[in-house]
């Protein structure tokens, strides 16, 4: 999982200039989704989402630092019962629920403690990749490995991320990555010491040593921002190789609400201007071929060491970046460059060959992984508690009876200034993103209108016909939708459909429990023998 990398930023799936031969080369020998969605255009949300293979509205962890409840099951949960490890290389954005996990006595330190503070993972290596300091304080406070490992190779300071690998120069002096203008310098760090050379080698440790199946999350930070990579990276591209803004100036002119408040936040606003985008856009591109060099490194080392022939490859991404299209910057809302994700899959057995190098274009989610792992370690899928659906039929060639109709996508954004500046309350700060082949429509809680686009007729997503009359009967359709879809089964975790089966099979006689009988011989006498005896006696 690569953080931010958006799906139209990878040669395989487009791109005009970027080269990205080591995704292709997955692509070429498995099958690539080109219609795969983040359930959140959100770090953490997303995460959570693609950990429990549950929407945002069951589980909750509905933004970033929003704690995941104590007992949700996860990813390792079901793949740990099916005698198949389960290990994070990277990030997670995971909050643990510290109150949850006091009021059931879990310590940090045991085994259950430590796998529910970590989204239910056992943990090789965590690292988030934010090691800052502001003025209120550090961002995040736990132990940086990487930081560490900086340290060990002869960085100094106390914390060098922020002094070398986030930072370019400028003549003596620290030029950090959180000033964009700096994107176009190199960053001050040999190549091979910078965060994704350093978790590739991470993975490779926890490779060579690992035994029996696994599944490895090697979650990447980058090319999530600050936006700055060392050389030679820096310059691969440069502004004739940033495409035109995906926008109009119609956009501004009367747009929905909470599109409007968006744009007018400091992200969106700088990455309106030209300037911005031909600064950053070359070193986010750098970033991402910086990261195909080192996916590289991997398939080499399966390659050698005949484990290509035994091992999935999943490649994604949490969600996009807007990078100045439709007049915003970072994610938040759902046009596809934000919450389009890449999605590539080679699966090395035989049954998985009439696939390989091909495209499909099923509308997937990214709750629709640990289904599908959970099928390949030998599982039965538990639909009562996975909401996603396995993905193995696609990669066999076969087609799925009864696909969804729709991908869904939420954001909450209660958080944010957007809210304050809408005026709704933090009840009411939620949007909901339904996409089928035709048209993607956004409902907004507060009493706004609905958005809706037409992704036929204006595949850019420039034109918002929500407020149009002409489509109140895809609104109206679409609004069907959103009505089945929040009224599923999805809080039931603890009872199987099979379980409730033999219960409602067993009936309630044969334990003993009569109800509604009236007389004795309407039911059969084996059921009325526990009551036929005599009063005892002492």
């Amino acid at each position: 999982m690569y953080d931010q990398l958006r799906f139209d930023y990878l040669g395989c799936y487009g791109h005009p200039h970027l080269k990205t031969p080591n995704f292709d080369r997955v692509a070429a020998k498995g099958v690539r989704f080109t219609e795969a969605y983040a359930q959140s255009p959100v770090c953490g949300s997303s995460r959570m989402s693609t950990y429990t293979g549950r929407y945002v509205h069951s589980h909750g962890a509905a933004n970033n630092n929003y704690p995941l409840r104590v007992g949700e099951i996860t990813m390792g949960d079901h793949l740990r019962a099916l005698g198949m490890g389960c290990w994070l290389i990277g990030k997670t954005h995971m909050t643990v629920d510290a109150e949850g996990m006091a009021r059931l006595g879990l310590a940090p330190d045991s085994v259950i403690g430590a796998r529910q503070a970590e989204c239910g993972f056992d943990v090789w290596i965590r690292d988030d990749g934010l090691w800052t300091n502001g003025a209120e304080g550090a961002y995040d406070t736990r132990r940086s490995p990487y930081n560490e490992y900086l340290k060990a190779r002869g960085y100094p300071g106390e914390n060098p991320w922020a002094d070398f690998a986030n930072a370019g120069l400028e003549g003596n002096q620290v030029a950090s990555g959180w000033f964009m203008r700096n994107a176009a310098k190199p960053a001050n760090i040999r190549d091979e010491d910078s965060e994704t050379p350093w978790l590739t080698d991470r993975a490779i440790d926890f490779m060579e040593q690992a035994s029996g199946p696994w599944c490895a999350h090697l979650s990447y930070i980058k090319p999530h921002w600050p936006y700055i990579v060392p050389a030679p990276w820096h310059d691969l591209y440069g502004p004739e190789h940033v495409l035109p803004a995906v926008r109009s100036e119609a956009e501004r002119e009367h747009p929905h609400p909470v599109y409007a408040a968006f744009m007018e936040n400091r992200v969106a606003q700088s990455f309106s201007r030209d300037e911005v985008r031909e600064t950053v856009i070359p070193a986010y591109m750098g970033l991402i071929a910086q990261a195909d060099a080192q996916l590289g490194r991997l398939l080499d080392w399966l390659e050698e060491t005949g484990r290509d022939r035994d091992t999935v490859i999943v490649l994604t991404s949490d969600h996009g970046d807007y990078l100045g299209d439709h007049w915003m910057g970072e994610k938040d809302l759902f046009h596809d460059c934000s919450v389009k994700v890449p999605l590539i899959i080679h699966d090395p057995s035989p049954e998985a060959d009439a696939t390989r190098g091909t495209t499909c274009d099923a509308l997937v989610e990214a709750i629709d992984l640990p289904a599908t792992f959970i099928e390949m370690a030998g599982g039965e899928v538990p639909r009562h508690i996975v909401e996603g659906r396995s993905l193995m039929p696609f990669l066999r060639g076969e087609a799925p009876e009864d696909w969804r109709e729709v991908a869904v996508s939420e954001y909450n954004y209660a958080h944010t200034p957007v809210r304050e500046k809408l005026g709704v309350s933090a009840r009411d700060a939620r949007l909901f993103m339904l996409a089928d082949h035709r048209w993607k429509f956004v409902h907004a809680e507060g009493g706004f209108r609905p958005m809706l686009f037409d992704r036929a007729a204006d595949p850019q997503e420039l034109t918002d016909l929500g407020g149009d009359p002409a489509h109140a009967g895809v609104i109206a359709r679409m609004y069907e939708h959103l009505a089945r879809w929040a009224r599923r089964d999805s809080q039931r975790i603890t009872q199987s459909d099979a379980q409730l089966d033999r219960r409602m099979r067993s009936g309630a006689m044969p334990k003993g429990i009569l109800i509604g009988v009236y007389d004795e011989r309407e039911i059969p006498d084996a059921f009325v023998a526990p009551y036929r005896h005599d009063i005892p006696t002492g």
